[in-house]
């Protein structure tokens, strides 16, 4: 009998170690994941060349264009509707839902690695939304507040914290990976970083890895406004950048594995 349960006991540590290495993963975000298509095949997506130098066992986007992390008074859960700009339903929340009906109708592996980059909106279009930005992690994971609805997680912060604790909950032996917007020629440095500085805060109350785009990305907003290279556009990459943010990501994630 002890045998067995030694063996048992490597059985499991080995599957833990396979998914470690080759890990099924979700992808969240705004419109420069969903650049890459949901397969992640398409270069001008930073997710696509991510998953030619990590090399998953899958890897699937569920991006929309125009999400931000904040929801609305109005957000609902909505995963029919389709959008490509900024709309109520048009959120990671959502996205979230989607990827659990995916998980639940068996169309989707239940993922190991959850990564989300998304801000940029939120860091966009501050007046749209609210003023999202307004609130600091500390203020969102202040003792007694507690959220649970999507329409009431109305800036950065608490959506951040809402929608990892939703995801915590349903995939508790996933590793959730937090990645701040880069530089944005449209939403302005000062912006991206703020929203950068809440997810990254949020991040590390809920012991959270981060990855700093806004930092090590390269992608500079007066660069880019001087002269695109790393964006089609200031604020969506060209192939080029996606590039050389997609395998930046891949050899972060992979030390972080590794330690």
């Amino acid at each position: 009998m002890r045998r067995v349960f030694v063996l048992l006991f490597a059985l499991c540590h080995l599957v833990a170690a396979v998914a470690q290495l080759s890990p099924d993963v979700v992808l969240l975000g705004d419109s420069n994941t969903w650049l890459g298509g949901e397969d992640c095949t398409k270069p001008e997506g930073w997710n696509t060349w991510f998953k030619t130098e990590f090399a998953p066992r899958s890897c699937r986007s569920y991006a929309r264009s125009g999400a931000t992390w904040t929801n609305t008074p109005r957000t609902q859960r909505n995963t029919v509707a389709y959008s490509e700009v900024l709309s109520d339903d048009n959120t990671i929340y959502n996205q979230i839902c989607r990827l659990e009906e995916a998980v639940d109708s068996g169309r989707q592996a239940k993922p190991d690695l959850i990564i989300i980059l998304a801000g940029t909106n939120d860091a966009w279009f501050q007046k749209q939304r609210g003023w999202p930005l307004a609130m600091s992690a500390g203020e969102a994971f202040a003792e007694g507040r507690h959220i649970s609805e999507a329409k009431d997680a109305t800036t950065l912060a608490t959506a951040v914290r809402l929608d990892c604790e939703l995801l915590r909950a349903r995939y508790p032996e996933a590793r959730i990976v937090l990645l701040t917007p880069f530089e944005s020629v449209q939403a302005g440095a000062t912006a991206i970083r703020k929203a950068g500085d809440i997810i990254a805060d949020c991040g590390r109350k809920m012991d959270l890895d981060v990855v700093r785009l806004d930092r090590k990305s390269g992608i500079c907003a007066a660069q880019e406004r001087a002269n695109k290279r790393l964006t089609k556009d200031g604020t969506h990459t060209s192939v080029a950048g996606a590039r050389q943010v997609g395998t930046l990501v891949a050899r972060e994630l992979k030390a972080l594995l590794n330690n």
